[in-house]
């Protein structure tokens, strides 16, 4: 079945004005003026999109698609996530990821529910390996795993500057990004060292290191909760004025500090102060991950769970607070994502590439979305449903 999209204002990130997007199975076929479009002897169906604004859909770099957490013990551990959450929450495709506990959740878990949800519509990759070095993997080691196994595409979260950590090295993280470097170049994709980032006092040492003691680019890693505190985050900044990319995690409250936290208001706010590139900037969720809280004494005191909405949320408030242009705020929440991890189908409204697309009303509702061409929303009701739903 084709689908016809019509009158919506697109934004590919760039604004086009009013189009027609003719979805041809699973790709965009066309993009046109209004009206132009003359098919007969087919079926097709019917979006209209007048009024409405249509995007590329969000890529969520940073799920804990399993659940991640268990800091305060088994109960603690978070539950998996699901289609309605994922689809509801404007994101089409995401990147699955371990945590903390790489010993009661396992690789092959996480695999088969990346390919469980790309059955139910969604695109998904994940990344190999969780806080510790050596990591965990699937095939023995993270060069044969993005080289054997089609969907991973990156080793992480591995963690440093965190007592959680497993205190790696400076010549153990040098060695496993050269991995994931090597096996990248010869499994045809972006081989990144997901990094997460915890309040310790030695923040982003080592990925220093990295890219001024090694020939390996900046763009082989990226460090993610780097607006965790205002010391981590300014150092951030200065990541990405020497080439590297940084992700934000989205908190709950877009524009509250919590627990020393930096808020996406403040932390766009400040990259725009500091000139730092933006086209280097992710925004992720760390969606179904824990959000425990620790005193100094690093006993847990407090225990949350992280939800995807809050991609959304944090979208709709830098849009409607005037903090960015639209076409720049798609950008931290796909474009972006797509570039660096060699998404190519992805991040963009262009014929050719996947029909992953999301509509807003004018009050930046969401009230449609497509993924791969499948119709997941429409008219603000979800279709999509797990298969245990």
């Amino acid at each position: 079945m084709m689908i016809l999209i019509r009158q919506g204002k697109v934004y590919t990130p760039d604004p086009l004005g009013e189009k027609d997007i003719l979805i041809l199975g699973n790709k965009i076929g066309a993009i046109s003026e209004p009206g132009k479009f003359k098919i007969e002897g087919v079926n097709v169906q019917v979006v209209d999109a007048s009024e409405k604004i249509v995007l590329p859909g969000f890529i969520d770099s940073h799920v804990h698609i399993i659940g991640g957490g268990g800091e305060g013990g088994p109960a603690s551990r978070a539950p998996e996530i699901n289609i309605e959450d994922i689809i509801s929450s404007g994101v089409t495709a995401l990147i699955g990821c371990l945590g903390t506990d790489g010993i009661t959740r396992h690789m092959e878990s996480l695999l088969a529910k990346a390919r469980g949800l790309e059955e139910e519509g969604i695109t998904t990759y994940i990344f190999s390996g969780s806080y510790e070095i050596p990591p965990v993997t699937l095939t023995g080691s993270i060069r044969s795993d993005l080289i054997l196994i089609d969907k991973v595409i990156g080793a992480g979260e591995i963690a440093i500057s965190d007592h959680r950590s497993s205190q790696p090295t400076f010549s153990e993280i040098a060695r496993l990004t050269a991995e994931c470097r090597v096996g990248g170049m010869l499994g045809g994709k972006a081989g990144v060292l997901h990094f997460h980032l915890g309040d310790g006092n030695r923040k982003l040492e080592k990925l220093f290191r990295l890219i001024n003691e090694t020939e390996i680019p900046p763009t082989q890693i990226i460090p993610t909760h780097v607006n965790r505190n205002s010391e981590l985050f300014e150092e951030a900044i200065e990541f990405t004025l020497q080439g590297g990319y940084i992700d934000l995690t989205a908190g709950l409250d877009p524009d509250t500090q919590s627990h020393g936290e930096i808020s996406i208001k403040k932390a766009i706010q400040l990259c725009l102060k500091k000139q730092a590139p933006l086209n280097q900037i992710t925004i992720s969720s760390d969606s179904n991950g824990s959000i425990p809280v620790f005193d100094k004494k690093g006993n847990l005191t407090g225990l949350t769970i992280a939800t995807q909405k809050s991609l959304l949320k944090n979208f709709r408030f830098l849009v409607q607070e005037n903090i960015l242009p639209l076409q720049e705020t798609i950008k931290l929440f796909s474009t972006n994502v797509a570039d660096f991890y060699k998404f190519n189908q992805k991040g963009k409204i262009e014929v050719g590439k996947d029909a992953d697309l999301i509509l807003f009303n004018k009050d930046y509702d969401l009230t449609d979305s497509f993924a791969k061409g499948r119709m997941m929303m429409s008219d603000g009701e979800l279709i999509a449903k797990g298969t245990f739903s």
